[in-house]
């Protein structure tokens, strides 16, 4: 009997052979042998990861996908753990020195799945996504079109945007498009923590002037700042969307001097 989707877990599965294999290929990493893969479903991603890589750990909170997937890869090196990735213990997994992540996952969890792995103590070397294309473009975007999102992955990683996916590709088919992301962590963070709770303090109103927003938190007045602003260059009609990450840091530097 065939696996029925289920909805509140947002399966929408890909079958397209040629784009599975493309997202495996851009997983695939020098010196890494092992992939975690994050919600496996019915295993068409596993089946292509299994081309690039000699192990898969598979993460699957669907018990009868979970039960049912190693009957698809009879004498593969595949390990399927049944739970939340979320609140799952990355240290319990026994990964190797150098892992990468992959996985086709629904849009409620993508922020928080990145958060954990930008913030693991034991990091992987790549982190390769598909996930709803409006998300994929927060997370690529530039100044202008900065979000807290795109901001806080690409203080911790290089974030490359990779093929758009369209909606027909997936049974059933999603609303929206999706695209693949390729983030590859930094050995050292752009940003401190303190400039990260900047950052949120600034988006606190995203559409009004990044002026405002910090005036009216109060940590210092609307003159001292546009003197700031003018001396660091930024645009006193700044959005908070509108600064670069380095504009961030030296803005919060510049803060704590004040």
């Amino acid at each position: 009997m065939a696996l029925k989707n289920k909805k509140s877990l947002g399966q929408n599965w890909l079958k397209d052979r040629d784009i599975l294999l493309d997202i495996a290929d851009m997983a695939s990493t020098d010196g890494v042998n092992e992939v975690l893969e994050i919600g496996p479903g019915l295993g068409t991603l596993t089946s292509a990861l299994f081309q690039f890589f000699d192990k898969v750990t598979a993460v699957e909170l669907d018990e009868r996908l979970a039960a049912n997937l190693p009957k698809s890869f009879p004498g593969k090196d595949l390990v399927v753990i049944n739970k939340d990735i979320l609140s799952l213990d990355i240290s319990s997994l026994n990964l190797p020195d150098k892992y990468v992540v992959a996985g086709n996952i629904p849009y409620y969890i993508t922020s928080p799945i990145i958060q954990k792995f930008l913030h693991a103590e034991h990091r992987p070397a790549k982190i390769v996504l598909l996930m709803q294309k409006e998300v994929a473009e927060r997370l690529t975007a530039q100044p202008g079109d900065y979000s807290i999102l795109g901001l806080s992955a690409q203080i911790y990683a290089k974030v490359t945007a990779g093929p758009i996916v369209n909606r027909t590709f997936f049974t059933p088919p999603p609303k929206v498009d999706s695209q693949v992301v390729i983030l590859e962590p930094l050995k050292q963070p752009l940003a401190t923590e303190r400039t990260i709770s900047l950052i949120k303090l600034g988006f606190s109103s995203p559409r009004k002037k990044l002026i405002t927003n910090l005036a009216v938190a109060g940590h210092i007045s609307k003159e001292q700042l546009t003197q700031l602003f003018e001396q660091l260059g930024i645009s006193l009609n700044a959005r908070p969307a509108d600064l670069s990450i380095e504009d961030w840091v030296k803005l919060e530097k510049n803060l704590q001097s004040s």
